[in-house]
């Protein structure tokens, strides 16, 4: 048995809870550079918690400028076990209208220009995101997704896009019609996949703010609309991690998923084939296992 150590990742409003104790900015220095900013640490009801700005305090990183491999790296150094994504989408489905949650479960990675592993030559190593989002987590996240009065939906295919721009319409449209997906972001992948590369288990909220372009009543994305529905939603997520310490524990068995065990079998390269340097930089990410 360990001890539980839940990160956020959110923006602006979510990393600010009310009742952290010991609250404290940390610089974490890491191997892939400097992560999207300081992680606030402290304890929320007797539970280590970490608070991660995914793009920095002020908006300062796009979406693809997101230094996704140094955050997953810095949470998994200050000993982080769960990891909640908390993030703003666009909706494909009319039963999941702005204001609500989405406890995703599935994705369609469309970026492009994003560095989505920490192996590579030297180190190869293949895990499975067939599940990519661990179903402990997701409960935890329902449950007190409810406990907060917030209305949530279980289970959903967010389309990852490459971004900055939104979608036009016929690519709305593809998206919904013919992939099957049901919200649109721009943030949760790679991380999803580098969570999982450094055994974290991991859990996405997808806080709807639109309809993306493909509604006939809502037209094409108001960002002043988003705005003010992201400011709503805000204070939604933070009633919903305020309930997280209560449902994970103080102590924490391995997880039922295997989460915490995906590089297990994933490491193919042979050890005397191994680069030092690359070795070197997966200390943290991959040191149970190297």
């Amino acid at each position: 048995m360990s001890k539980t150590k839940i990160a956020v990742i959110g923006g602006s409003g979510i990393y600010d809870i009310d009742g952290l104790q010991g609250a404290e900015w940390v610089s974490v220095e890491t191997p892939w550079g400097a992560p999207s900013d300081q992680i606030l640490t402290g304890m929320l009801d007797g539970v280590d918690m970490a608070f991660l700005p995914r793009h920095g305090r002020g908006h300062v990183h796009s979406p693809t400028e997101v230094p996704y491999r140094a955050n997953i790296d810095a949470l998994k150094r200050l000993g982080v076990t769960d990891v909640i994504s908390v993030s703003a989408c666009g909706s494909f489905r009319e039963a999941m209208a702005p204001g609500d949650f989405v406890i995703v479960d599935q994705f369609i990675d469309r970026t492009f220009a994003r560095d989505k592993s920490f192996f590579g030559t030297g180190c190869v190593a293949h895990v499975s995101v067939a599940h990519p989002t661990c179903p402990r987590l997701s409960d935890a996240c329902e449950t007190a997704a409810k406990a907060a009065d917030i209305n949530v939906h279980r289970g959903g295919t967010y389309l990852a896009m490459e971004g900055p721009q939104f979608s036009t319409l016929a690519e709305s449209k593809m998206y919904r019609e013919h992939w099957g997906a049901d919200v649109i972001g721009m943030t949760n992948m790679p991380e999803a996949k580098l969570a999982r590369e450094a055994e974290l288990c991991y859990a996405s909220v997808a806080m709807v703010t639109d309809y993306d372009s493909w509604h006939p009543d809502h037209g094409e994305v108001d960002v002043t609309a988003i705005i003010a529905t992201l400011t709503g939603n805000a204070e939604k997520g933070r009633n919903l991690v305020k309930g997280l310490p209560a449902l994970l524990g103080a102590d924490r068995d391995p997880c039922p998923h295997g989460c915490d065990r995906a590089l297990e079998y994933a490491i193919l390269t042979a050890p005397e084939k191994r680069d030092p340097a690359l070795l070197a930089k997966l200390d943290a990410v991959a040191g149970r296992i190297l």
